[in-house]
C-alpha cells in the first residue's frame, strides 16, 4: 500500500491538449470582462470598480500558465492544500493566490506563507491562528468576513447578526487587514431570492459604517458564474467566475 501523501500535488490533466489554449482562455476572459462591465454600466457602476476573479481550483498549474499567459494575474483557490502547491510551483510567474474556501487553524500557516488574501474568515480561532503565522513571519494579509446570506445550516459563514461583533473582535489581530465582506448566495432559479442573499450583504456592510474604519468596507465578494450580474447590480465588487473560463473540470 501506497503511504498517504500529506499533501498530494494538484491534478493534473489527461492530457495537456484536453485543457483550453492560451487564446481560448483569453477569449473567454474577454468575454466574461465584457458582460461584467455591461452589468455594471447598467446599474450605473464603473467597471473598474469590479474585480473578476477566476478561480482556477482543481484545474492544475499548466492550465494557470496559460490564463496568465492570457493576462490572468489572480486565482481563487478552495483548498489551502492545494493554493500553497501551487503558489509553490508558480516559479517566476507574475501571480497571485485568493483563498476563497473555509480554513481550518491548522492550515493556517499555508494561507499565510502563500496566499494574498483570505475571503472566507468566519471564525475567530482561525482569525488568531492566521495572526500568529503572520505576526511571526512579519507580513499582513486582506482578509474578507464571510457571510451566510441564504440562512442554509449547512454553508459556511457568519449569521448577519454576529458579523457586528466578529468585526469588532478584529481589531485584535493587527496582522488581519479587514477589507469587506463575502457571501455564497442561494443556488435557486428564483431570482429574486438570489438578489435578496446580496441585497442582504450589502444591509450588513451598511450596517457597519461608522463602527469600523472605512478601508474595511471597500469590497463587497458575491456572485459567481450563474448569478455574476445580478450580483453586480447590488454592489459586488468582486465576482468569482470558474468553468465560465476554464471549462469543465476533470
Amino acid at each position: 500500500m501506497t503511504p498517504h501523501d500529506p499533501h498530494p500535488a494538484p491534478p493534473q490533466p489527461a492530457a495537456l491538449d484536453a485543457w483550453p489554449t492560451v487564446e481560448e482562455l483569453a477569449a473567454r476572459w474577454t468575454a466574461i470582462r465584457a458582460r461584467v462591465d455591461a452589468a455594471a454600466i447598467a446599474a450605473g457602476r464603473d467597471p473598474q470598480q469590479i474585480r473578476l476573479l477566476p478561480v482556477s481550483k482543481t484545474y492544475p498549474l499548466e492550465v494557470i500558465a496559460r490564463a496568465a499567459a492570457a493576462g490572468m494575474t489572480q486565482f481563487g483557490e478552495n483548498r489551502p492544500q492545494e493554493l500553497a502547491l501551487k503558489a509553490q510551483a508558480a516559479g517566476e510567474m507574475q501571480v497571485e493566490f485568493v483563498q476563497i474556501g473555509q480554513l481550518q487553524s491548522n492550515k493556517a500557516k499555508l494561507i499565510a506563507a502563500h496566499a494574498a488574501e483570505f475571503q472566507a474568515l468566519d471564525s475567530l480561532s482561525v482569525a488568531a491562528a492566521l495572526e500568529r503565522r503572520l505576526a511571526a513571519a512579519e507580513r499582513e494579509l486582506p482578509v474578507l468576513v464571510q457571510v451566510n446570506t441564504s440562512d442554509e445550516p449547512q454553508k459556511a459563514g457568519l449569521r448577519p447578526a454576529d458579523v457586528e461583533a466578529f468585526v469588532d473582535a478584529l481589531s485584535e489581530f493587527p496582522h488581519l487587514r479587514p477589507r469587506g465582506l463575502m457571501t455564497v448566495a442561494l443556488h435557486s432559479p428564483d431570482r429574486a431570492a438570489v438578489a435578496a442573499c446580496f441585497t442582504r450583504l450589502a444591509d450588513v456592510r451598511d450596517g457597519l459604517r461608522g463602527r469600523v474604519p472605512e478601508e474595511w468596507l471597500q469590497e463587497l465578494s458575491m456572485g459567481m458564474s450563474g448569478d455574476f450580474e445580478l450580483a453586480i447590480a447590488h454592489g459586488s465588487t468582486c465576482v468569482r467566475v470558474g468553468q465560465a473560463i476554464f471549462g469543465p473540470r476533470g
